[in-house]
């Protein structure tokens, strides 16, 4: 029996997004791409990214080795390492249906992001 693992693209993803936030597709994009710049920087710089409720992205750097049936050598390298907080593996548990009290604030701040938003693109189109 052949199981596949359901995958959901970068297109899929905010689309959803978008429509849960009854924000525009291309508002989402621009705020990932930005979300996805920003988290790569300070990463790259060495700093850990904690994001409260969700976990945090950090650096490990690896030292590199000779490869063993060969005569080249890998450099040292680093990668992105994320750590799942406790707060967001108990929503993996089943609780997905409740809203935790910090999403709270989040639709407020929404609400006035959308506002914003629509400011600067009508100063934009002026």
């Amino acid at each position: 029996m052949e199981t596949t693992n359901p995958r959901v693209t970068k297109r899929q993803f905010i689309s959803r997004v978008a429509t849960n936030s009854g924000l525009p597709v291309r508002v989402v994009n621009r705020v990932y791409e930005s979300l996805l710049g920003e988290l790569t920087s300070a990463v790259n710089c060495g700093e850990k990214v904690v994001l409260t409720s969700f976990g945090r992205f950090y650096r490990q750097d690896h030292k590199g080795h000779k490869v063993r049936f060969g005569k080249d050598v890998i450099d040292d390298y680093a990668v992105l390492k994320f750590s799942a907080s406790s707060t967001f593996n108990r929503r993996l548990e089943g609780d997905e249906g409740e809203i935790a009290p910090e999403t709270y604030g989040v639709v407020e701040d929404a609400d006035e992001f959308d506002n914003v938003i629509e400011d600067r693109e009508l100063r934009a189109a002026s």
